[in-house]
């Protein structure tokens, strides 16, 4: 997967766990309705610009989860822009309902793994 964290030194790179990015499009489409750019654009800026969402990356997703029911697509006029139209895509009832599923398994890892990591004393 090419959505990367992109510290200042290319090296530092880590790739996201196979599934993550669908849970931070599902996640960032819990604030309502966006188009592609709009995602990304939220995921860099809420992570402080670690993480940033390629288009190589981002456009498979969505089409991805619009196949399983999860985010549903409308085309749309631009806001500022009436002659553009983007692809608008929001979250659905069953959307909702995997994003609930996925954030409680990734807390449940997260805390398995930092308590090997970090072990209390």
């Amino acid at each position: 997967m090419s959505t990367n964290e992109m510290p200042r030194d290319s090296s530092d790179r880590i790739d996201l766990l196979q599934g993550t990015l669908d849970m931070l499009i599902l996640r960032t489409l819990l604030f309502g309705p966006a188009h592609g750019h709009q995602i990304a654009k939220h995921i860099q800026r809420t992570t402080v610009d670690v993480l940033q969402v390629e288009h190589g990356s981002l456009y498979p997703a969505l089409h991805r989860l619009e196949r399983k029911g999860l985010v549903a697509a409308k085309w749309e006029s631009a806001a500022k822009d009436q002659k553009r139209e983007f692809k608008y895509y929001r979250l659905t009832p069953a959307g909702k309902k995997r994003l609930a599923a996925d954030e409680s398994k990734w807390k449940r890892m997260s805390e398995a793994i930092g308590r090997i990591l970090w072990p209390v004393r």
